[in-house]
């Protein structure tokens, strides 16, 4: 694909789904300051083990999955994407002040599930406006744009991280502060910049998880979600990463640039490869991307020595860049216009589950038997997903 193609498309791409991208790079510049430093804040400041990690971990990001069932079977219900959208990053912006006060793990895990469910709460509106705006023709491209402006955020909040950590000597707390403005802003920007398609104001409400409804959601889709919750397994928090990286003896301050690394990576390969998933094999691209995370978990658990390491992570967001925004995707694709909240929702909640179950499992692991293990087993689950893709490649979309 050359630059002129590129540039071309990005050109079609309609301007509210640029203005949801900027909305989600500001929330997550907030967010990642927060989180590429928690793990350390956690286990340093405030003592907790890597098992604690995991759960907390692994309960907020199941949490906000779950939470996207209701809230994407709502917008469905009242026709109206934005508003939920908007209480949600509303929520996640209002909840960083907890951090910043917190003395104990339970007032951080309370403000991380408050911070999540305002994930829950916007993400699967969000993602079906996304596709609301999108023609079909380019939806692989709005959704891989998205998520490209969602990473810039992703590596630019821990790159501010390192740099206020640099500043003001290792202080969590005012680094926490901080975090709060971005998040003021992306959400000032979704109140004023966001206009919702008029077809979302009109039309009879029926409730989206009536049996009749549910039907609609056929073979293909519920062959995403399956693929989708086995994957995620596969997948654990990231905050491991960032305790791998502090166990090679990276200086507090500078741990989190191995999350700018990852979010790099996954910025700059996000939007090409959600371009490609309009020309190429859905299950093509994700085979690819389980054969990278193989590779990322296996190079993660042979050594903690920071080159390995940033070799490792580089690999993880590249897998990022070939799946997110594909699976996203993949839902819009296989779903019902009028029920896709309620489809995101469902996804989500499977994907949730798998989040909790591989969290937990992961900081067991890591307590029991060490850090390499946490990534043999995440490079186990990946081989798992990769032999039931391949298995069933011939039912999916595409």
């Amino acid at each position: 694909m050359t630059t002129r193609q590129i540039g071309s498309t990005l050109k079609q791409i309609p301007l509210g789904i640029w203005m949801l991208g900027f909305v989600s790079m500001l929330m997550d510049i907030s967010s990642e300051m927060v989180h590429s430093l928690l793990p350390m804040f956690m286990v340093g400041a405030l003592g907790a083990s890597a098992l604690t990690v995991g759960i907390v971990e692994g309960l907020a990001e199941s949490t906000a999955l779950i939470v996207k069932v209701f809230s994407g079977t709502l917008s469905d219900y009242l026709g109206k994407r934005k508003g939920l959208a908007l209480f949600g990053y509303a929520l996640g912006a209002l909840t960083k002040p907890l951090f910043a006060v917190a003395n104990t793990t339970g007032i951080v895990l309370t403000a991380r599930l408050l911070d999540r469910v305002g994930k829950g709460v916007r993400g699967a509106p969000r993602d079906a406006l996304v596709a609301d705006l999108a023609p079909p023709t380019l939806r692989g491209a709005a959704f891989g744009l998205r998520q490209s402006l969602d990473t810039v955020g992703a590596f630019i909040g821990p790159l501010l991280a390192v740099g206020l950590m640099l500043l003001w000597a290792n202080d969590f707390r005012m680094v926490f502060w901080v975090a709060v403005i971005p998040g003021v802003l992306a959400v000032a920007l979704l109140l004023f910049g966001v206009r919702e398609p008029q077809q979302h104001q009109m039309g009879k409400r029926t409730n989206p998880i009536r049996r009749e409804n549910l039907i609609r959601l056929n073979a293909p889709y519920w062959w995403v979600v399956g693929i989708g919750a086995v994957f995620t397994l596969a997948r654990f928090s990231e905050a491991f990463l960032v305790l791998r990286a502090q166990q090679g003896g990276i200086p507090i301050a500078l741990v989190p640039l191995v999350m700018v690394a990852m979010n790099l990576v996954y910025a700059v390969s996000a939007y090409p490869f959600g371009k490609l998933s309009d020309r190429m094999s859905h299950s093509k691209l994700l085979a690819l991307g389980l054969i990278v995370l193989i590779a990322a978990d296996l190079v993660l658990a042979i050594s903690d020595h920071w080159a390995v390491v940033l070799a490792g992570v580089a690999l993880w967001g590249v897998h990022m860049g070939i799946t997110q925004g594909l699976m996203a995707t993949m839902v819009a694709d296989t779903a019902p216009a009028d029920l896709r909240g309620t489809a995101y929702g469902v996804f989500n909640l499977m994907s949730g589950i798998a989040m909790l179950v591989a969290s937990v499992l992961a900081g067991l692991l890591w307590d029991r038997l060490g850090a390499s293990s946490t990534f043999y087993a995440g490079a186990v689950f990946c081989l798992v997903a990769l032999i039931g893709l391949t298995k069933y490649q011939n039912d999916a979309p595409r």
